[in-house]
């Protein structure tokens, strides 16, 4: 018998047939990551911050037996809901994921919903970005004896490259978090056909169409915050909502060194959406007061400019800023590196006027060889208007930097910014994160005179804000926050309605909030054992949530936070540490 390899290469049929099967089967991957990409998207916007995760279940016909997205952070996993949706069709069929999943609590429930299904192959397209979770899914679903291949990893094609790509763009705030340790920044303006924002007069309402301004609440819609420097907060008074689109409606951020400000300004409205203004340390220091009466939170800096601005918001967990400022902010951003992408509504106006701002200011360059070209660019037209839009930074590629199939993560103490004693948590997806009271993990509760199941210890926490007051609207949102979709809507809910109706709220609350928390983090962690295993094994580290802004059970920006999660989280943790040793005294005293 001829070797295999003159076998193959002298036989043109069986050549042809490999060479089309193996572009059958790149296709076939790569329109269901795109489709996998595609639902990933779905979740954009309605709840923020979250990574996005789409999974596709088809069967090894070809047909799609179940799919599903992950609505948001502390909700159901996308694999999880397409498992159940395919149900018995999953045994042999192949799981199509946009991106690796994520466990960040140690239960491993997206990993464990296809492997108990029964699906023989999975299919990624791309690792997770941040570098404690990618792989751990990977390896785990491999020592199960699934079949995982990675776009990019073994075979590469241009049909495959495109795909992948798409799995890139869809998360690109969550790569650009984890590459360059600043928000994904997205610069949006509305100028006339020869380049004029506004009139030489100021007055810029309106150059663009009706359509175009309700894809800009869209894009307000899909954003953690909108930031604005002082002059548009003078000129225009903006209201900064994404009242006609869907999602949530971002956080309202202002910069402004000097603090010229007006004392009236549609922002200083914090009823329904809360404001940030950012400043420089000193500016101004009774109207930081003024602020800070209308409920505005007042930041300050040494130096305020944009990279010290957006390295801050990073620390506050933030995946994108829409920048809707003008020219001149703007160019001081773009020289700052950290806008990722431009969007751009262009007008069929002319206005004219040599004094009429531009969408962007001096940035130095004095020849047209200096000019910044944009990245995957793409046109629009959008009712009479044109949309162009580009990167201004290509969405950073994790293929040079992932590590063998076999390799194991550790972290590497050179590069952790903070002392080894101190354990530092605040979004799902750190790498402790669920301690975070906003972690997918039910507990049941006694609630008034019964017992209830609660998606998350905050849905249970912020329903205790209500519960005894004899007002049906009391009532009512205890209900809209016990089926609230996700975590971040239920503190939304309690929040926004105890700012808003305070009478509502139980008069003793203040006096039980501690009390309220720490009884629901003792059910979470003494139902979830790994969750408690977890726990006890920081012992000796003090536990601080992270949280820059809320200084009440957070650490605080410069550790000026009372850090009460982690003061409560440390004395469980001592508590079960006492019941270990009363159990190892009592087993040595038995034998």
């Amino acid at each position: 018998m001829a070797p295999l390899s003159f076998r193959l290469f002298s036989s043109p049929l069986i050549c042809r047939a490999t060479l089309d099967n193996g572009r059958n089967h790149h296709a076939t991957d790569a329109s269901f990551i795109r489709r996998a990409a595609d639902l990933s998207e779905m979740s954009a916007g309605l709840t923020s911050p979250h990574p996005n995760f789409g999974c596709v279940i088809a069967t090894p016909s070809g047909k799609v037996a179940g799919e599903g997205y992950l609505y948001a952070q502390g909700t159901k996993p996308a694999e999880a809901l397409a498992v159940e949706a395919a149900g018995e069709f999953c045994r042999g069929s192949t799981a199509y994921l946009n991106m690796e999943p994520g466990d960040c609590h140690g239960d491993h429930t997206a990993v464990s919903a296809l492997v108990q299904a029964g699906v023989g192959r999975v299919v990624v397209g791309i690792r997770h970005p941040l570098q404690h979770l990618r792989g751990s899914a990977i390896r785990e679903m491999r020592s199960h004896g699934i079949e995982v291949n990675v776009l990019g990893e073994d075979v590469q094609s241009k049909v495959l490259e495109d795909a992948r790509k798409c799995c890139l763009l869809v998360n690109a705030p969550l790569i650009h978090r984890a590459c360059s340790r600043v928000p994904f920044s997205l610069l949006k303006y509305a100028m006339t056909l020869d380049g004029k924002i506004a009139a030489s007069s100021g007055h810029a309402a309106w150059i663009s169409s009706k359509l175009s301004r309700t894809r800009v609440f869209e894009l307000r819609g899909r954003s953690d915050a909108v930031i604005v420097g002082g002059n548009t907060v003078r000129q225009d008074d903006p209201r900064l909502t994404a009242r006609h689109g869907q999602g949530h409606t971002p956080t309202r951020i202002v910069m402004s060194q000097s603090l010229d400000l007006p004392e009236k300004a549609n922002l200083w409205d914090v009823s329904e959406v809360s404001t940030i203004v950012a400043t420089q340390r000193g500016a101004r220091k009774s109207y930081q007061k003024f602020l800070a009466s209308k409920g505005v939170e007042v930041v300050e800096f040494d130096m305020l400019n944009p990279r010290e601005v957006m390295e801050y918001f990073h620390l506050r967990g933030y995946l994108s800023i829409l920048w809707e400022c003008g020219g001149t902010l703007a160019a001081s951003a773009i020289a700052s590196g950290v806008i990722h992408k431009v969007v751009a509504f262009i007008a069929p106006k002319i206005i004219g006027g040599s004094k009429a701002p531009s969408p962007v200011g001096e940035l130095g360059m004095v020849e047209m060889t200096q000019a910044l070209n944009l990245i995957d660019v793409c046109y629009e037209q959008v009712g009479p208007d044109m949309l162009v839009s580009g990167f201004l930074q290509p969405v950073p590629d994790l293929l040079p930097v992932i590590p063998s199939e076999d390799a194991t993560f550790e972290i590497d103490p050179s590069v952790n910014p903070f002392e080894s004693s101190i354990i530092f948590f605040y979004k799902t997806w750190d790498l402790y994160g669920s301690f975070s009271n906003f972690s997918p993990h039910p507990i049941r509760m006694p609630f008034g005179d019964d017992y209830r199941t609660w998606s998350s210890v905050e849905h249970y926490y912020q329903a205790n804000k209500f519960v005894g007051v004899e007002n049906p609207l009391a009532h009512d949102c205890v209900e809209k926050i016990r089926t609230a979709k996700s975590p971040e809507e239920a503190a939304l809910v309690g929040r926004s309605k105890q700012r808003q109706q305070p009478e509502l709220v139980r008069s003793d609350w203040e006096d039980v909030k501690i009390e309220v928390m720490y009884m629901a983090l003792k059910c979470k962690f003494s139902t979830y054992p790994h969750l408690k295993t977890m726990l006890l094994s920081t012992a000796g580290s003090v536990l601080v949530e992270a949280s820059p802004h809320d200084l009440f059970w957070g650490g605080g920006r410069e550790g000026e936070g009372l850090n009460y999660l982690g003061r409560l989280l440390m004395q469980l943790r001592s508590e079960y540490l006492g019941e270990s040793s009363v159990s190892a005294e009592n087993t040595s005293l038995a034998v």
